[in-house]
């Protein structure tokens, strides 16, 4: 019985030419863009989960009368057990490229401590210093 399914098309020359467009934009940028890029997306993603981005939850405190204050943990996106994976994911790739990040290592560094220390800040049972995320690779964080 011959196959009736339609032969696979051959991918045209233009597509086997071109790179697709992310692939081409890697291959251009020269590394530190790319560390920068992933560092980047990394520390949204952990300030997301710490819930620090959003502004829409606000909670009022009648007793003290400081309507619309921003308490992070009312965020939808709050979650410290990703932002505890993605703050240690950002404290590796930071230390691992610090010697490359030149004049932008301490802004690099400051804001992980920022997020490591929010990250404490917003535990229930916060982790003891040198304990918290990403801290066996940048040591004891400290405010």
């Amino acid at each position: 019985m011959p196959n009736s399914s339609p032969a696979p098309s051959e991918p045209d020359a233009a597509q086997a030419v071109q790179p697709d467009t992310l692939e081409r934009l890697v291959a251009e940028s020269p590394s530190i863009e790319v560390i920068s890029s992933a560092w980047m997306l990394l520390m949204s993603a952990a300030a997301e989960k710490l819930g620090l981005t959003g502004g829409d939850e606000v909670a009022e405190d009648t007793a003290s009368g400081d309507a619309g204050a921003f308490d992070p943990r009312r965020s939808p996106h709050f979650d410290l057990d990703e932002a505890r994976r993605l703050i240690t994911a950002l404290a590796g790739l930071t230390t691992a490229s610090v010697e490359y990040l030149g004049p932008h290592a301490g802004p690099y560094r400051d804001g992980l401590k920022s997020l490591q220390l929010a990250f404490r800040e917003y535990s229930s049972y916060p982790d003891e210093p040198g304990r918290g995320p990403g801290e066996k690779y940048t040591g004891p964080v400290y405010s």
